[in-house]
C-alpha cells in the first residue's frame, strides 16, 4: 500500500498541488520546493539516523561531483513538469513517465554495455514508433515528453553510480541546488514580487509546503520498495502516469484526440511488452537463485 500511495500521490496530489498555486511564478514555485524540501529532509534523516551518512556523502569528492550532476537532471525534470501541468499539457507529461522506463532499459545498453532481451528491443521499438507518430500528428518533437523521460533515465543513470541512499543523495542535491534557489527566489522577487509575502494566506501556506509535497511520496515509495519484489514495483510504477492523464483529460479538459490516442496505444503495447518481460525474467532470476525476491 504504501508502495501504491507513493505513485498515487505523484499522479494526483503533485499536478492538484502546481495547479493551485498556478499564479505563482514558476521559478518560486520551483525556489520553494527545495528552500523547503530540505529542512524536511534533513529532519527524515535525523530519525533514520542517517545524518552522518549525508555529512559522509559531502565529503567524497566522486559522489559529491557525481550528485551535482544528478541534481542538474533532476532540476530539470521537475523544471518541465512544473511548466507542463502550468500549460496545460499534463497529458504529454504522462507520455513521458510511461517511456521513461524503456529509456532506462536504452540507456543500459549504450552507456553500461548491457544486453536486451528480444522482447526489450520489441518494446523500445513500439515506444519509438508512438513518439515518431505523435512528433508526425503534432508537427514537432513531444519535447515535454522526450525531456521529462530523457532527464529522469539520465537521473537514474547517474544516480546507479553513486554510492549514497536515495534520502541522502536526494538531501545531497538539494543541498547543492540550495544557493541558485536563493538566486532565482531574489529575481523573481524583484521582478514579480513574493508570493509567500504578499499572499493570500493559502498561496503562502502552500508555498512552504512544497518540501513535504516532494518528500512525503519519497518516504511512502522507500517504505514500500522494502517490502516489494522489485518487478511489482516495475508495475506499480505505471500508476503515476496513468493517474496523470485521467486527471489531465477528465479533470484539467486536456485535449486526447486521434493523434494523441493513436501515439498511446503504441507506447501502451510498449508498457504491456515490457511489464510481461520483466515478470517472466523475474520469475526466472527467483528459480535460479533460491530466497531470493
Amino acid at each position: 500500500m504504501m508502495a501504491v500511495g507513493a505513485y498515487g500521490w505523484w499522479a494526483i496530489i503533485t499536478p492538484l498541488y502546481y495547479r493551485a498555486v498556478e499564479d505563482v511564478p514558476i521559478g518560486e514555485l520551483l525556489a520553494w520546493r527545495a528552500i523547503s524540501g530540505l529542512p524536511a529532509l534533513l529532519l527524515m534523516l535525523w530519525a533514520m539516523k542517517q545524518l552522518p551518512a549525508w555529512w559522509a556523502a559531502l565529503r567524497t569528492p566522486r559522489v559529491l561531483g557525481l550528485l551535482a550532476v544528478s541534481a542538474v537532471l533532476i532540476s530539470v525534470n521537475w523544471i518541465v513538469f512544473i511548466w507542463a501541468v502550468l500549460d496545460n499539457r499534463l497529458s504529454e507529461a504522462s507520455l513521458g513517465y510511461y517511456i521513461n522506463p524503456l529509456v532506462s532499459v536504452a540507456l543500459g545498453m549504450l552507456v553500461l554495455g548491457e544486453r536486451l532481451r528480444q522482447t526489450q528491443w520489441i518494446a523500445i521499438t513500439l515506444a519509438g514508433v508512438g513518439v515518431a507518430v505523435l512528433a508526425w500528428r503534432l508537427g514537432g518533437l513531444p519535447w515535454i515528453s522526450l525531456t521529462l523521460a530523457g532527464s529522469f533515465g539520465l537521473y537514474g543513470l547517474v544516480r546507479k553510480q553513486v554510492d549514497a541512499g536515495p534520502a541522502v543523495g536526494l538531501a545531497v542535491e538539494m543541498l547543492l541546488v540550495l544557493p541558485f534557489m536563493f538566486v532565482l527566489l531574489w529575481f523573481d522577487h524583484v521582478e514579480y514580487g513574493n508570493a509567500v509575502l504578499a499572499g493570500p494566506w493559502l498561496t503562502s501556506v502552500l508555498l512552504l509546503c512544497g518540501g513535504v509535497v516532494t518528500i512525503a511520496p519519497l518516504v511512502l515509495f522507500a517504505g514500500g520498495v522494502k517490502r516489494l519484489r522489485l518487478s511489482t514495483v516495475g508495475l506499480l510504477q505505471y500508476i503515476a502516469p496513468s493517474g496523470q492523464l485521467i486527471l489531465a483529460v477528465v479533470v484539467f479538459n486536456e485535449p486526447f484526440g486521434t493523434d494523441r490516442m493513436m501515439a498511446f496505444l503504441f507506447i501502451w503495447a510498449a508498457v504491456v511488452v515490457y511489464s510481461i518481460d520483466s515478470i517472466r525474467h523475474a520469475k526466472l532470476m527467483a528459480i535460479s537463485i533460491p530466497g531470493e525476491v
